[in-house]
């Protein structure tokens, strides 16, 4: 049996960690209001990898970790408007097919997802596909 950790104390090691620039290169993740008690609302932040379609961009999303989280993983969408087969027109990532959220495992962090999906921007399928204007946003 693994041992469970309670939903806040995982968020706010993940808060620690992001306000620590602890996460990896080319992924921020943070509290949306600094002062949400629930540590429910998330900004995420992915730097276009260089050689790619989405060098130079910068992507803004938007996580929601609900109350089943880390059981269950958070909610991701694109704020900046991008071009991938897992993200609809709203934005909003396809929990069965986004990586970092179709092999998520309770041990996982936001931080892991935003990871997986940069990487998946360097993949044969993604790294040349035609992106929407730079700076455009999902309204």
């Amino acid at each position: 049996d693994s041992l469970t950790v309670p939903r806040n104390f995982k968020l706010l090691d993940e808060l620690e960690r992001g306000e620590k620039g602890a996460n990896s290169d080319g992924v921020t993740v943070g509290l949306a209001v600094h002062d949400d008690i629930t540590l429910t609302h998330w900004n995420g932040t992915i730097f276009g990898p260089p050689g790619t379609t989405f060098d130079n961009r910068i992507y803004s999303l938007t996580l929601s970790c609900n109350e089943s989280y880390p059981q269950v993983p958070p909610s991701v969408r694109f704020n900046t408007k991008v071009n991938l087969p897992y993200i609809d027109s709203n934005g909003v990532a396809n929990p069965a097919k986004t990586p970092g959220l179709v092999d998520w495992k309770e041990s996982d962090t936001m931080d892991v997802v935003l990871q997986k999906i940069r990487r998946d921007f360097s993949s044969p399928s993604s790294r040349k596909l035609p992106q929407p204007a730079e700076g455009s946003t999902y309204s």
